[in-house]
């Protein structure tokens, strides 16, 4: 991953609207004037506890404690690292980013990749107007609207139109200034099979679909024929420096954020299901050019989900390929592939012999939603298919069936819906339900050591997991509660922002090893001791935890009330926290405690007065 100088992440920082960044995923409201409010993105709630700062550019959810500036919001709501997160946001924005200790070939191999890049994306441009305003293009028109997709859908996907010359991107890009090798290395060209030396439009005659990468630029294209005498059907981009079929989904930068949105996304055979699905207002759909995934494919379906850490954050794909004998085996082979990859693995059971774009056009949006809203476990549905199948009449009939089945239940972790499968498998089989569970256990050992052989498993023994985003933490997804002490300890940082003149001089009475317990939060003490007046500076990047704490107070800090009167409430609980500790500490001892005692009365006098008069300066 190339490295921006240290510059860029202000520059894009500074070039993003956060208000209309999070709108987009929330409604906002004015609740001040330095902060909005609405719904929480990142959890189910009725009543908006989500928080942002605009002009400071940082977010906090009081309800789930999800929290963190710029980067950590894009980070969060389209499933992606750092480093995506600022190439994103600089696309959006138009921020060159300046790299930085880039050696010579490296900057080589990237000077390549963009000359590329920009002459993909040229020969894009010279294919969208050839469909809509070329006459030769009426029939590639025709054929989407006889799929029911409209203008507005294949602009968004940027289709186009490749005419039947054979040297038309090959003239305007020479035009251009891009040589012969970067056409044959762009895979727009192709060598003439009949006139040696000689090279050619690759694509002729076909309508063209842009295949873009997570960031919206065109890799490569997928074009199918419009001629009964041309073959193939469909004719992809070959591999190149820039194009590598197993890597990539079409689709997938649009389906990005929706998909984070849903924690879930529908895998798809093809173009046009992708397009209709997404027509229909169903956008979190991808397709994957091609019945065979890779494991590189999977990886980026689970970075689309967000799929890590406990089974209750993890993000769900929905398979809702065609109902046909190659559709149920690319399931099949999907299915091995997820679950070697922790991905939790859907089936939308589709009617026999159709697929989602024959769907969305013959029965409307509401019949596939249903069909959406339907899907089952994988491990379910292969169950019912290999069972309704099966030749039930004879032992070797369901030996057979067992046997295909012992895998798919095997990687099952024990609960509900694995003892469940057992038990339907067991009555079906008319076997007992602990030879069934005996043979799956054997099935899995055997999985297990054959994963060990291909380097697939053992790193989960290891303790290694699977490429892709770190896990959602707990305080995205379900926020572990806040000990009431680390509770004290936030409100009064928060206070000590809010107030910073008299925030300093607080701070500079408290010890940070006495006063604080949460090692995090004697981290953002140390910080705002020299940072009140700009909490968000400085921050080190290594230290993303410190990050979202300083947008959490910077946040909390834009609340109505927070005054000195209150910093002074929070300062004495602060200490009265302090001296119960040492009480507790002095009398598991066996050690004498009236001094410490005395000077607990004395706090909570002090507190009782400072409650007072917090509440008198409220009330004015």
């Amino acid at each position: 991953m190339a490295r921006y100088a240290d510059a860029a992440k202000e520059q894009v920082r500074d070039a993003v609207d956060f208000e209309r960044l999070v709108g987009a995923h929330t409604d906002l409201r004015r609740a001040g004037p330095a902060r909005l409010t609405g719904l929480c993105p990142f959890h189910d709630e009725r009543t908006p506890s989500f928080s942002v700062d605009p002009v400071k550019k940082v977010f906090f959810c009081f309800g789930c404690g999800a929290a963190g500036d710029v980067y950590e919001f894009v980070m969060r709501t389209e499933n992606v690292g750092f480093p995506e997160a600022l190439e994103l946001l600089a696309d959006r924005t138009g921020v060159t980013l300046e790299r930085e200790d880039e050696d010579p070939a490296a900057a080589e191999r990237r000077r390549v990749r963009e000359r590329l890049l920009e002459l993909l994306e040229r020969s894009t441009a010279y294919y969208e107007r050839a469909l809509w305003e070329s006459e030769e293009a009426r029939p590639a028109r025709a054929h989407l609207a006889e799929r029911g997709l409209e203008e507005a859908t294949a602009r968004r996907f940027r289709v186009g139109y490749a005419p039947s010359a054979w040297d038309r991107i090959l003239t305007a890009s020479r035009r251009a200034g891009f040589t012969p090798a970067e056409l044959l290395g762009s895979g727009l060209a192709q060598r003439s099979s009949r006139e040696q030396g000689r090279i050619l439009d690759r694509f002729r005659r076909r309508l063209m679909f842009p295949l873009a990468d997570g960031r919206g630029r065109v890799i490569g294209f997928g074009a199918r024929a419009l001629g009964a005498d041309q073959q193939p059907k469909y004719l992809n981009s070959p591999e190149g420096p820039v194009y590598h079929k197993g890597r990539q989904l079409f689709g997938l930068h649009l389906a990005r954020p929706a998909a984070a949105r849903n924690r879930s996304v529908l895998l798809v055979e093809g173009y046009t299901d992708v397009l209709a699905l997404n027509q229909a207002g169903i956008e979190h759909v991808v397709a994957a050019m091609g019945t065979a995934l890779t494991e590189e494919q999977i990886a980026e379906l689970r970075r689309l989900v967000g799929s890590g850490g406990s089974s209750a954050q993890r993000g769900t794909v929905r398979l809702c390929l065609d109902a046909d004998a190659a559709g149920e085996q690319a399931m099949v082979r999907t299915a091995a592939l997820a679950a070697r990859q922790g991905v939790a693995l859907e089936v939308v059971p589709l009617p026999q012999g159709s697929d989602p774009a024959e769907l969305v056009l013959g029965d409307g949006t509401a019949a596939i939603s249903e069909l959406i809203a339907g899907a089952i476990p994988f491990a379910r549905f292969r169950v019912d298919r290999v069972l309704d199948g099966a030749d039930l009449g004879t032992a070797a009939g369901r030996d057979h069936a067992l046997a295909e089945l012992a895998a798919t239940i095997g990687v099952l972790a024990p609960g509900a819906l694995r003892e469940e499968l057992l038990r339907t498998v067991a009555d079906r089989l008319s076997l007992s339900p602990e030879l069934v569970a005996s043979i799956v256990a054997r099935a899995k050992e055997g999985a297990d050591a054959g994963a060990v052989g291909d380097g697939v498993g053992a790193g989960a023994r290891a303790g290694r997991r699977a490429p892709g985003p770190r896990p959602m933490s707990g305080a995205v997804l379900g926020r572990e509660v806040l000990g009431r002490r680390e509770e004290t300890e936030r409100a009064f940082l928060a206070f000590c922002v809010a107030v910073p003149d008299a925030g300093r001089e607080a701070l500079s009475k408290v010890s940070v090893e006495r006063h604080f317990v949460s090692p995090l939060v004697r981290r953002a003490a140390v910080h705002l001791r020299g940072h009140l007046h700009n909490p968000l500076a400085d921050l080190p990047n290594e230290d993303p935890d410190l990050a979202r704490l300083m947008a959490e107070l910077v946040v909390r800090a834009g609340d109505q009330g927070m005054t000195e009167a209150g910093l002074q409430v929070e300062l004495l609980q602060l200490e009265r926290a302090r001296l119960e500790r040492e009480i507790a500490a002095a009398q598991t001892a066996g050690l004498l405690v009236g001094e410490l005692a005395a000077e607990r009365s004395k706090v909570n006098d002090e507190l009782d007065r400072a409650v007072e008069r917090a509440g008198e300066a409220g009330a004015e």
